[in-house]
This record gives structure tokens, sequence and C-alpha cells, in this order.
């Protein structure tokens, strides 16, 4: 079953249990899916475009529940908290810093990298195999401090 199949079947789920935050959850993950289908030269969307779409929704939720945390509005921070826990239930599992870290590793012995003129080939290895497994920042961070101890 596609995502849009698993969102549709769940949306309904939740209008009939009238579960108002995780329906707000599933119609936001459906926007998205919907304008990524009608972007210019969209075709069908791939998991991994499916996943970083994801991703993309639970930094905008925890950025904008930074934001009210900072504001002093834990309400709203609080709803935005929960939306990420919604949208997390669609994403595969999250690989922790030391998998990432052996990944990356294992990456940069495979491609033979020396230092930080490699770094967008490395990049662009890890990014496709950890495609919504793995933060982009932290995988940017992992592969930056390797290559920064492999300088010839």
């Amino acid at each position: 079953m596609s995502l849009a199949d698993q969102i549709n079947e769940d949306i309904k789920t939740a209008m009939k249990a009238k579960d108002k935050p995780t329906l707000e959850a599933l119609r936001a993950i459906k926007s998205q899916i919907l304008l990524a289908a009608t972007e210019k030269g969209a075709g069908e969307s791939d998991e991994a475009a499916e996943m970083k779409m994801l991703q993309k929704l639970v930094k905008q939720r925890r950025d904008s529940a930074d934001i009210y945390t900072n504001e002093g509005r834990n309400d709203l921070a609080a709803a935005e908290l929960e939306q990420v826990t919604i949208i997390e239930n669609y994403l595969p599992e999250q690989m922790t810093e030391d998998q990432i870290r052996s990944e990356v590793d294992a990456i940069i012995k495979a491609t033979g990298a020396h230092g930080m003129k490699d770094m967008g080939k490395v990049m662009g290895s890890a990014n496709q195999k950890m495609a919504g497994k793995a933060d982009g920042k932290i995988i940017a961070q992992l592969v930056k401090r390797a290559l920064d101890h492999n300088e010839v």
C-alpha cells in the first residue's frame, strides 16, 4: 500500500474516531503528497522522496514548537509536538548516531575519500543510502568530522 493510500485510510479512521490532532497531522501529510504530485515535472513519487517529505514536515513542526516554547505558548508547542509523534509513525525507525557513524565510515572507505575535497562524493552516497532513516544535518556533521580526521 502506498503512503497516499495509507494516509487516506488513516484519515477515514481518524474522522470516525473524531481524533482531531491525528486528523490535522494526516491532512498535512496528504496536502504535501498532493503538492508533490502536482509539481511541474513530477511523476510517481518514490519512497525516498516520500520519506524526505515526511522528515521535512517533522522538522517544520519541531521548529514551530521551539518558537512557541520560546514565546511562552506551551499549549501550541504541545500541539505541534503531538503532530510530530503522529507523522513519525510513517517514517522508518531512525538510525542512532553510532549507526550513522559506522555507515559514514564504510562509505568513506568504499569511495576512497581523503579529506574535505571529497565531501560532496561522500554526502551524495550517504544521503542516498540513509534517506528517511537519518537526519541530513547529523549525517553532514559526522561526514565533516570523519573527513577532517582523514586529511592527508
